[in-house]
């Protein structure tokens, strides 16, 4: 059962297992509480752990999008017969969303390189997939360096007539 307690504008908050059991509601009802400065009444365990798990969203995040740059980089390099210019739009998109990530969270800068090495993997599964190339066709660490990695002008393998 949840306690139904009043915050300061008068609305009310369900305590306990609002949670659990709307979300939604708790993220409005913590907001709330924290713009009045209500901060015994917060739900301070699950406000920690939502902290935490936005801050490990945004790790995922880079991952995901150096994994989609790594398996187009792949594609690019090892089947530059299938080059197309939504291959091309993928790899810019990528470059452009991980630099803005690392502009939105500078402290991610640090995670690069062990970001790179997780995202590697997701990277050649990626590439297989779409080439049907086996996946010991690709190296077993990353070859492309972070500079290239982020470089708009890297493409590797042959020069392509797509890149103007």
């Amino acid at each position: 059962m949840s306690k139904i307690d009043s915050t300061p504008t008068g609305q009310t908050a369900a305590v306990g297992n609002l949670y659990a059991e709307d979300f939604y509601a708790w993220t409005q009802a913590q907001a709330e509480l924290l713009r009045h400065g209500a901060w015994s009444q917060l739900d301070l365990p699950n406000l920690i752990d939502e902290i935490e798990s936005l801050g490990k969203q945004q790790r995922q995040e880079l991952r995901n999008c150096l994994s989609v740059l790594i398996g187009h980089l792949l594609k690019w390099q090892h089947q530059p017969q299938n080059r197309s210019r939504i291959w091309l739009a993928t790899l810019r998109i990528q470059r452009l969303d991980i630099v803005d990530l690392l502009d939105d969270n500078p402290s991610l800068k640090p995670y690069l390189a062990e970001a790179v090495g997780k995202a590697y993997l997701k990277g050649i599964e990626l590439a297989s997939g779409e080439t049907n190339l086996p996946s010991r066709t690709f190296p077993s660490q990353c070859s492309y360096s972070l500079a290239e990695l982020l470089d708009a002008s890297f493409f590797p393998g042959e020069p392509s007539d797509l890149i103007a």
